[in-house]
């Protein structure tokens, strides 16, 4: 696949059930890649992100609105970037993770945390939501 470059911030927010739970900016000192990502240090997330509260609700309803769209269950963790020199017209969802991690230095639980959901509980819920439908 290739795709055009969309620069700017690289943002995400999880979904639990029909809520959105917060954004984090990840910050990096380079390119997000897989050290960026697993190793403890390799990225800096702000939580909750330190943007404008359009830009802030704006990826909260996208995110609600494309796990909802996309016939998304559980928890789910809906990636963007944004280039604030375009303002609202430079936030692109890039992608939805489905099945988003759930190790130490993974946003998620990171975002549980954040919206007073502890890890057990997310864990709990999980259980709990999946097993509702059997």
């Amino acid at each position: 696949m290739v795709e055009t470059f969309a620069p700017g911030r690289e943002m995400t927010t999880t979904v639990m059930g029909d809520r959105a739970l917060t954004v984090t900016d990840i910050l990096t000192d380079g390119w997000y890649d897989y050290d960026a990502k697993y190793k403890e240090g390799g990225s800096r997330h702000v939580v909750p992100a330190d943007i404008p509260s359009e830009i802030f609700e704006t990826c909260m309803r996208m995110a609600v609105t494309a796990h909802d769209a996309l016939g998304c269950r559980g928890v789910s963790r809906t990636d963007f970037r944004w280039d604030e020199a375009r303002g609202l017209d430079g936030l692109i969802i890039l992608e939805v993770n489905t099945q988003p991690g759930m190790t130490p230095t993974s946003l998620s639980p990171e975002q549980g945390e954040a919206a007073g959901v502890s890890f057990g509980a997310l864990c709990r819920w999980l259980v709990e939501d999946a097993s509702c439908d059997r």
